[in-house]
């Protein structure tokens, strides 16, 4: 039995558009998270949402980055 070659479990032509739509959700919510922290005040501020958003933005900015690498042709 032959190995099987390991694939990408995303289609290749793919990378381009998760590159543009997941860099753009990750800023989007990065331009919230700033805005929020700028219009809160210290006392009204809920550090689970905070982090919430902080940690969602952050995947999306990493997923992002991932495939605007690939995309590129830079495969890591």
């Amino acid at each position: 039995m032959a190995p099987k070659p390991i694939t990408s479990p995303v289609p290749d032509a793919w990378y381009p558009t998760l590159s543009v739509f997941t860099l753009a959700i990750g800023l989007v919510l990065t331009a919230s998270f700033f805005i929020y922290e700028a219009t809160s005040s210290r006392k009204s501020r809920s550090l689970a949402q905070e982090l919430t958003t902080g940690a969602v933005a952050s995947v999306f900015l990493g997923f992002g980055s991932l495939f605007l690498l690939l995309a590129c042709g830079v495969y890591v």
